[in-house]
């Protein structure tokens, strides 16, 4: 949907868009690579209007970010 413009489930092109952010609390759409709130990165979100649909993606400016944390494992 983030490229396309259109709902890839319903084909639907009311796509909704949520900005991730970082928080007080921990609250946002957001994955903690470390302990404190600088560390998050956010997730933005895309949303069909339609059926519901939703994707996730993180930023490419903050992959290095995930790539280095200790908490996110990567998928063997």
């Amino acid at each position: 949907m983030k490229y396309t413009k259109q709902c890839p489930k319903c084909g639907s092109c009311d796509i909704l868009y949520a900005k991730g952010s970082a928080e007080a609390y921990g609250a946002g759409s957001n994955i903690m690579c470390g302990a404190t709130i600088f560390s998050a990165v956010d997730v933005d979100r895309y949303i069909c209007g339609n059926c519901g649909y939703v994707e996730h993606f993180v930023r490419r400016n903050q992959m290095d970010a995930l790539m280095k944390s200790k908490k996110i494992k990567q998928v063997e």
